[in-house]
């Protein structure tokens, strides 16, 4: 079968183009791009007049809760999610319960990713074994397993000779090493930025130390190493010096913060809103500057949603008990568009940081508009406005401080293959 886009903004960071034009499919294989592709009686015409057409988002910092929380989500409703969100390749963090620590767990996550998933799903392996900070696990058997990465996300590797062993050995293996950036010392008991807010709340405040200070002895051991570190999920200004220190240094690093980091302060939380409770907390306005800056600057890479899905029962509760994440995979592109708008980023250095970039993270070839690549691309509606309600959210989860709020932008069409979705999901 073809498939014929029409008048759409093609925009393929992999190419370095931006240009309005037709794309065209065929058997579900990039055949060319050009100013007019005519059509034919077999082939089928979407017409993207004044819209985004997008390789798939490369998403590498999601939790699909799957094994063990299922409650939360799983490999299905996860996926599902990111497809509705443009994200057609999911690398999945490995805090699930049991642990991502083994090849049966890897092979149990691709296998189900294989029967259920609507998109590519990348798993992450643990650093260490339980995620305890102290044994490191087989990375040779799990990257045969099929991982791309190794993380102890949700925690720190707070040994610094364990982390620097992790970072040797895998290296050895071409895996990239992901840091949850917060030393749990200074952490520990926290529920949201240290400051007037946790005051004013009567709650434990996580101070921006905590991230540096993670950050800081990552890059070290990066530089003593020689193998790349990636800092996930920035959040606070105090950090961003460091960066620019260790690009100065030639210290092999990626750094990646979300959009919610870029998006919400910690005023958010006034009222004991656990909806805006996360880990590293939202902070000031000053922060959500300085994360933007970094952006354009090129100190963070990478954008990801940190998609973190919590049910009624563990949000519904007293502020200190609640689980802190919030869901992102349907918000990742309407929120990361506010950076073009604003004039952060063109849409070609936003494309980068959601497609490109992240993959070139976890060492993959990134989705491309290619002509003879598979045909892994999306059509986005950048002014399409609609409420987020809990019935368009495809997660199992609607654990979201943009829950019931207007926000512009939508994925409208979604290609892998052969495969063809239309999604009109917002009314």
């Amino acid at each position: 079968m073809k498939l014929l886009i029409k008048k759409g903004r093609i925009i393929d960071p992999s190419q370095g183009i931006d240009q309005i034009g037709d794309l065209l499919v065929e058997e579900g294989i990039i055949k060319g791009i050009a100013d007019d592709i005519p059509s034919d009686q077999y082939t089928k015409v979407f017409w993207a007049e004044e819209k985004w057409v997008l390789p798939g988002l490369v998403d590498i910092h999601v939790h699909l809760r799957d094994p063990g929380q299922e409650w939360k989500e799983d490999i299905e409703t996860g996926t599902k999610a990111a497809l509705y969100g443009g994200v057609l390749r999911v690398a999945c963090m490995p805090n699930t319960v049991p642990p991502n620590d083994t090849p049966e767990i890897t092979s149990y996550i691709l296998k189900k990713a294989e029967e259920k998933g609507y998109v590519k799903v990348y798993p992450i392996g643990c650093i260490t074994k339980g995620q305890k900070g102290e044994e490191l696990t087989e990375f040779g058997r799990l990257k045969e397993a099929g991982i791309v990465a190794v993380s102890d996300d949700g925690k720190w590797v707070a040994n610094s000779e364990v982390m620097k062993r992790a970072l040797l050995y895998a290296k050895q293996f071409n895996l990239a090493v992901i840091s949850h950036c917060e030393d749990p010392t200074l952490s520990q008991g926290g529920q949201i930025n240290e400051g007037f807010f946790s005051a004013k709340l009567g709650l434990k405040g996580i101070p921006w130390s905590a991230e540096v200070a993670a950050v800081v002895r990552d890059l070290l051991l990066a530089k003593e190493t020689g193998q790349p570190v990636h800092l996930a999920h920035l959040s606070c200004k105090e950090v961003i010096p460091f960066l620019r220190w260790a690009k100065e240094e030639d210290i092999p690093f990626t750094a990646e913060t979300c959009p919610h980091y870029f998006s919400l302060t910690e005023k958010e939380v006034e009222g004991y809103n656990t909806l805006a409770k996360v880990n590293p907390p939202l902070r000031k306005e000053e922060d959500v500057l300085a994360i933007k800056e970094a952006l354009k600057e090129g100190l963070i890479q990478v954008i990801a949603s940190d998609h973190a899905p919590h049910s009624v029962l563990e949000k519904e509760i007293e502020f200190s008990l609640a689980s802190p994440g919030m869901i992102g995979l349907q918000t990742l592109l309407p929120l990361s568009l506010n950076l073009v708008k604003e004039g952060w980023l063109n849409p070609l250095k936003l494309t980068e940081c959601l497609i490109t970039n992240p993959a070139k993270v976890i060492n993959v070839e990134p989705p491309s508009l290619k002509p003879g690549k598979k045909a892994e691309f999306i059509v986005f509606d950048p002014n399409k406005t609609y409420v987020l309600g809990p019935d368009i959210i495809q997660s199992k989860s609607k654990n979201t401080p943009f829950l019931n709020k207007e926000l512009k932008g939508i994925t409208v069409l979604a290609v892998i293959g052969e495969k063809i979705w239309e999604l009109n999901w917002a009314v």
